[in-house]
Parts: C-alpha cells; structure tokens; sequence
C-alpha cells in the first residue's frame, strides 16, 4: 500500500532509485570532503551527513528547473537532486576555476545556481529567508505558475529575519515553502535551550500558516509534506512550514570540536538512524532494490567520487584578476 501511494506522488519505480542514489551520492561525496580536508587538500567543509533523506525528499517534489530554490549550507544532497554535479561540488571545496556558486570567491557550499534557479545565500543564518519571501511576492504579481523552497536549520529560527519572512508571506499568501531540517543543535546549543516548544512546526500557529513535522530520516515521507504544501501555494493558499527531523552525525564544521559539548554515546546510538541505511531497507522491503543493485548504486557513487576529485584537483585557480569581479563594475569573468 505504502509503495502505491508513493507512486501516486509521481515517484515511479525509477524516482524511487533516483533518490536512493541521489542520498548514496551525497553521503560519499561528503565523507571524502572530510577526509580531504583532514589531509590538507581543502580548508573547510559544513556536513550534510543525516540531512540526505530530506534533502533529496524535498528536491524531487519540485518543479526542477522551474521552481526556486533558497537553501543553506547543509543542502549538499539538495543540490545534487537538482543538478550539481560533483564535480561542480569538488571545484568548489577546492576554490577552483569554474566553480558555479561564485566562481571561487565564496565560501563553499554557498550556492547560487543560476540555472538551477537557486538563489544566493550568505553565512549569516536566516538571511536567505526573506529573500525567499520576496521572490515569492515576485512570483505572485508576474502569476508564474511557480513556487519557493527556502530551508533552514531550527537555530535560524530564532533569528528576527525568519520571522520577519515567515510573517510577510502568511500576510501574502505568498507561494512559498519553508523548510526546517531541525537536528537539534546550533552549532553547540541544543534545542531546548534556544525555544521553549516542542517542534519547530508549533512556531507556525502564532504567525498563521499552517505547520508540520515530518520524520526528516524517511526520503518518502518529506516528499510527501513537500508535494502537499507545494501544491497549496501553488493554488494560491499561502506558505507553509515544514519541519523535517534530521540527524547531525557530525561536527558543526571542519572548524568545529563537538566532543566538548556532546556525549559520544548519543553519536553512537545515532547509527541506528542513519537515513542511507533506512532509505535502502524500506527499497528492499518494496522489492525495488537488490544486493547487486546496492552494491553497484554504491559503486557508481564511489567512481563519481573519485572522477571528481581527480578533475577539481588539476583543475587551475582563478586568475587574480577575476576576485574583483562582480565586486566592482568591469568586465564579467568567467565563472
């Protein structure tokens, strides 16, 4: 029955091993960045590891290429299920030439897609949401049959700007959606220390949209809260907010210690939960994923890994010249 209603959700049995690969993808890809930047080759990495299910959950109910996109810097998996590649990924880590975000002047994963419709985003939590709000305004005076994805983490909602938003688009019905991947921790700061509620979600009741939790581990079930508060604002209903419940198995960065602050033990128990893990058994108990087929998802994966590296690491800096571009007004540089 499950797997019915799933392909009722225009996920066919093709979508269903997309996302799967998609979430593989994203997990390799992430690990080597770790390794890379414990060996010296990178300066810095922020981890998706335990956001992949949302993220690829969420991408894939999407208007890909149509709809906009405001993320943050978890949304590696994201990304990926809406058109980077990981060699677009690599040249970033690396500050190579030709990185697309912002040709190598950026911090990575800072995205800005063009082509992607993703927009630009800065270090400075919760700012990316107001931007969302205004291309949702943009979207409802053009009558484009479009929507916006803005995601945060549930730190961010404690800022003013993401309340300033989240007001403005309830006001508005604006057509978008906004998504919390809440893993309980800002940085060091656990939940219950920065909001007095249970769930991010219950934020949603004083500013007048309608919110919800949604198990952030289980790809299908993200795509489902998505699908629906995508198709209420593109009916014109207004924003929704959408709090998928994630896991943090990692540091907050490359720059970051976190055995001061939490208990090893809660990391280990943490495995049992591993969203790649659960993505791949409840395929198997679908009869849509094999031992073979599993190995060679994890396979194709690890080459992609490798290729990319290979290819962003004989990749050329960019020339001095092009770090004033688009700083001061001149000639538009490649990337």
């Amino acid at each position: 029955m499950e797997a019915q209603e799933d392909l009722q959700l225009n996920l066919n049995e093709e979508s269903l091993l997309e996302m799967y690969g998609l979430i593989v993808l994203s997990r390799r890809l992430d690990e080597r960045t770790w390794v890379l930047h414990r060996q010296g080759k990178i300066a810095f990495h922020i981890s998706g590891i335990g956001h992949e299910a949302a993220q690829v959950g969420a991408a894939m109910a999407l208007r890909r290429g149509q709809d906009w996109v405001v993320p943050y810097y978890r949304d590696l998996a994201m990304m990926l299920a809406l058109g980077l590649t990981p060699k677009e990924f690599m040249l970033g880590v690396m500050g190579k030439k030709g990185e697309p975000s912002s040709g190598a002047r950026q911090m990575p994963s800072h995205w800005s897609i063009r082509r992607m419709n993703v927009v630009s985003h800065s270090s400075p939590v919760a700012t990316q949401t107001p931007h969302a709000s205004g291309i949702g305004l943009a979207i409802k005076m053009r009558g484009d049959d479009a929507i916006v994805l803005t995601s945060i983490g549930e730190g961010a909602t404690s800022q003013g700007a993401w309340y300033e938003a989240v007001n403005w688009a309830a006001i508005h019905k604006l057509p978008v959606v906004f998504m919390v991947e809440n893993n309980l921790y800002a940085i060091s700061v656990r939940q219950d220390r920065q909001m007095a509620v249970e769930h991010v979600a219950d934020k949603a009741a004083g500013l007048g949209l309608p919110g919800v939790t949604v198990d952030g581990l289980d790809a299908l079930a993200v795509h489902r809260a998505i699908s629906e508060a995508a198709a209420r604002a593109r009916a014109g209903d207004g924003p929704t907010l959408v709090e998928a419940m994630v896991q943090r198995m990692t540091p907050h960065s490359s720059d970051d210690d976190d055995r001061s602050y939490r208990p090893r033990a809660e990391l280990e128990a943490l495995k049992a939960q591993d969203p790649v893990r659960l993505q791949r058994d409840k395929l198997m108990d679908m009869g849509l994923l094999s031992e073979q087929a599993e190995t060679e998802v994890q396979e194709r994966a690890a080459a992609q890994v490798e290729e990319a590296i290979k290819f962003a690491a004989s990749a050329p800096y960019p020339e001095v010249s092009e770090a004033s571009y688009p700083v001061y007004a001149g000639d538009r540089a490649d990337g």
